[in-house]
């Protein structure tokens, strides 16, 4: 295998555990207008993410520097094509940020209520945004000969992309669920059980007619394991949530997430971006990698980092691993 093959694994490998991690942090952010009936209920749900959504975060800067590093010419057409999307979608992110860190530094509740729905907002675009920019990617773009994006924003707002968004705006909030019900006590782990069955039930249909969609056009029999393991893995958390097991019901929603993510890298190899106008113009791990060389510098700075990190970001989750209710809020915070 290629050096330009293993950084295509592991920029995979990145978005991955990046829709992994901050798919649930997304839809902690969502259930806040959902599932929260009160400002205590709210406070909950943010601190079940307080202590990890920035580590979250990092996968994402992870996968963006490798993308750059490793596939220049990636990164060049995709960003500058996807540029409106992926500008939203930095704006909510940072917006996000902000809003975690000041909505308690004043108490009155026009301040309060105002990040609280920020919050919600900055959340629920970029779970849906994530889907349809993966979706174009998988579905091909309009790339001319020299590599570079010439399709217009409406080009990306197609019944397809649209479809994928809707998935990840769907899964990430389920798996958010699941994870509050894994996180908190009480009568608001109740509520989210509930609520993760009927969100279950619409994203299991949605993700089943996104992964057929993309397998009759794109897969092959490798993405097809990967699909039947993704819908599978989604149904058995859902019976997994009907019993009580939110730890189980976490963990599938999770494999969940991995195999549906998996199944476009694999049906995207060896292409990165494939171009819609000709299949000749399209970016692959050849024509949009980096020298070699600079692909083998990459290879051991990640050897070394990339386990310091993992073990950091592990015994984070772990420190803050107790649920949390709403006897857990100070009064001043109410």
């Amino acid at each position: 295998m290629e050096l330009h093959d293993v950084w295509f694994v592991l920029i995979a490998v990145l978005w991955i555990g990046y829709f992994f991690l901050e798919g649930f942090d997304f839809g902690v952010g969502v259930l806040t207008k959902l599932l929260a009936r009160n400002r205590p209920e709210k406070r909950v749900l943010i601190n079940t993410i307080g202590p990890v959504w920035d580590g979250n975060e990092v996968w994402l800067l992870s996968a963006g520097g490798a993308t750059f590093a490793a596939f220049p010419e990636w990164y060049a057409t995709l960003f500058s094509g996807f540029y409106l999307p992926l500008l939203l979608i930095l704006v909510c992110l940072i917006v996000r940020g902000v809003a975690f860190e000041y909505r308690v530094k004043r108490p009155e509740e026009n301040w309060q209520r105002n990040w609280e729905t920020a919050i919600f907002w900055t959340s629920l675009l970029p779970a849906f945004l994530w889907g349809v920019a993966f979706a174009n990617i998988v579905r091909g773009v309009k790339i001319d000969r020299d590599f570079e994006y010439v399709g217009s924003l409406a080009d990306l707002l197609n019944p397809y992309a649209l479809l994928g968004g809707l998935v990840t705006l769907t899964l990430f909030t389920f798996h958010g669920t699941v994870f509050v019900g894994l996180k908190t006590v009480g009568d608001i782990r109740e509520r989210a059980r509930t609520l993760a069955l009927r969100i279950g039930a619409v994203t299991a249909g949605v993700a089943l007619l996104f992964l057929l969609w993309t397998q009759i056009e794109k897969g092959d029999g490798a993405s097809l394991v990967a699909a039947v393991v993704a819908v599978a893995a989604l149904v058995v958390a859902l019976v997994a949530v009907r019993a009580g097991r939110e730890g189980w019901a976490f963990a599938l929603s999770g494999v969940t997430i991995v195999a549906a993510v998996a199944m476009l890298f694999l049906t995207l190899f060896p292409n990165v971006m494939p171009s819609s106008l000709n299949e000749d113009w399209s970016l692959t791990v050849t024509n949009a990698s980096s020298s070699p060389y600079t692909l083998k510098i990459m290879t051991w700075c990640a050897a070394i980092a990339t386990p310091v990190v993992m073990l950091y970001q592990g015994w984070t989750y772990w420190v803050f691993r107790k649920r949390i209710g709403t006897q857990h809020i100070a009064e001043s915070v109410h």
